[in-house]
């Protein structure tokens, strides 16, 4: 006699996941399942929740590096379960990051021999490594305050309104007083001569960006270096410069060698990059470079024995992968200075085609600058009829996530669209997306502006006297609706 019997609800083994019942429930989103569910379910219904996302490739507000070659994926996986911090164990791993901070520190000409161990630290990021420069700063700048008996409870720190929001972070979470260089249309980026204007006796340090999120432009670390010597020359102070090189770090020393704005000039006491930008790892890493010993204050590091031997360590997280480490080194030596020269420079020339290709439309402004981070941002002559938003928001048919946004202040007035030309981004797709925004142009262009039509009617009624708003106050008006609405 032949027993037949019939598959349950629990005995998946039978169904695909798509014939089974995790497909036709809702998953958890605040609680954990009273059971659990096979491996292939879980993984497809995660993976087809994640189909939603955008193409990383395509996002084009990122500066993150979104593809790096199979050789480099393989040593990453095979480096996940790796805790960075472990560095007894881990000998190899914690080698191959002093290795790298030596090539960075060298690339930024720090005054090293040709043996001499580097000062600096891997990071989670340039925020994290803003933070620990940041905190450097501080302390010697207490530390020299208290010995000189004069008070020491109201640091500053001098930047332009261009800067990302870490260094407001670190303001507010270490309690100083951030001074902020207001922009003004035009000219998107801190000025030196305003900046040093503003240097006090409490002002720890001076930031200044390589590569300006905003427009990629590249501030004038030497002029400020230079006015900054004579103001402390003439007051007895000797307030420092920190570089924020999260972006133009890997840019500069390869297509402007001659440049002058790293330790090159005195006043440059610590820079940071992000290698996961144009250092050209993935997302999870970043560097500060210390210009010597004397530039991080002992008390900083900290001393653990309790993985095995004494380890210094200074960083605000503790455990973390060592995945993107690895993959750092594998880019310097894999690449070398040729490569790294070669991909900014199809950077810089992918940026030119796509400049020019906007520029022959003939609707656009560009707000970027040819020396900088390879990017273009670009604005609208033309915005009584339709705005950036709109620009932005239509490109998504396409694929493309492109952002626009207002400048800081006293700029917030300006609109600008912004494409980040990344070591994947190649012509053909600099190509096909001004392609792509002279198409969605021409359908704007077939639209009523509606939008435009309702912001900018009437203001208000004086003795029966129609009032209408300026240009300015209807473009404020329609930017903070699109900012909205693309927001929501």
């Amino acid at each position: 006699m032949v027993l037949s019997k019939l598959a349950s609800e629990s005995d998946v083994s039978v169904h695909c996941t798509f014939a089974s019942r995790y497909v036709r429930e809702s998953l958890p989103r605040y609680k954990m399942l009273e059971n659990s569910i096979p491996k292939e379910a879980a993984f497809q219904i995660i993976n087809d929740e994640l189909m939603l996302d955008g193409k990383p490739r395509l996002n084009l507000a990122s500066f993150v590096t979104t593809w790096m070659e199979p050789e480099c994926d393989k040593l990453i996986m095979d480096a996940m379960n790796k805790n960075y911090v472990d560095m007894d164990e881990y000998p190899v791993t914690t080698e191959l990051q002093n290795r790298c901070v030596n090539m960075i520190a060298h690339l930024f000409n720090a005054p090293l021999g040709d043996s001499e161990a580097a000062i600096g630290v891997g990071t989670v990021g340039s925020s994290e490594a803003i933070m620990l420069a940041g905190l450097a700063f501080k302390r010697k700048w207490q530390n020299k305050r208290k010995a000189e008996g004069k008070p020491h409870d109201k640091p500053n720190i001098v930047t332009g309104a261009n800067v990302q929001v870490c260094w407001e972070k670190f303001a507010r979470y270490f309690e100083v007083e951030l001074k902020e260089v207001k922009l003004r249309e035009g000219y998107y980026v801190m000025d030196p001569k305003k900046a040093v204007e503003m240097v006090d006796e409490n002002t720890i340090c001076v930031a200044a960006i390589l590569g300006s999120t905003l427009n990629g432009e590249f501030e004038d670390v030497k002029l400020l270096n230079d006015l900054l010597l004579e103001k402390n020359k003439v007051t007895g102070w000797d307030t420092p410069i920190h570089v924020d090189a999260a972006s133009g770090g890997f840019i500069a020393p390869f297509l402007w060698p001659e440049l002058e704005w790293d330790f090159r000039l005195p006043l440059v006491k610590s820079i940071n990059v992000s290698g996961h930008k144009y250092g050209l790892v993935y997302a999870g890493v970043g560097w500060v470079i210390w210009r010597s010993k004397e530039d991080l204050p002992e008390e900083l590091i900290f001393h653990i024995n309790y993985l095995g031997t004494n380890q210094p360590t200074f960083t605000l997280n503790f455990s973390k992968g060592s995945s993107q480490i690895i993959a750092q080194y594998y880019q310097l030596i894999r690449l070398g200075y040729e490569g790294y020269r070669n991909v900014m420079e199809n950077c810089h020339q992918n940026a030119i085609v796509l400049k020019e290709g906007l520029e022959k439309t003939g609707r656009f402004n560009i707000v970027s600058k040819e020396i900088g981070v390879p990017l273009v941002a670009f604005s609208l002559k033309d915005n009584t009829r339709h705005t950036e938003f709109e620009i932005a928001e239509m490109l998504r048919r396409f694929g493309w996530i492109v952002p626009a946004y207002t400048m800081p202040a006293d700029a917030q007035h300006v609109t600008v669209l912004r494409v980040v030309i990344r070591e994947d981004f190649s012509r053909t797709l600099a190509e096909r997306l001004v392609l792509d925004i002279t198409k969605v142009l021409h359908d704007l262009d077939s639209l009523p502006a509606k939008i435009n039509a309702r912001m900018s009617v009437v203001a208000e009624q004086k003795n029966g006297t129609v009032v209408k708003k300026t240009a300015i106050e209807t473009q404020r008006e329609i930017t903070t609706y699109w900012k909205n609405f693309v927001m929501a």
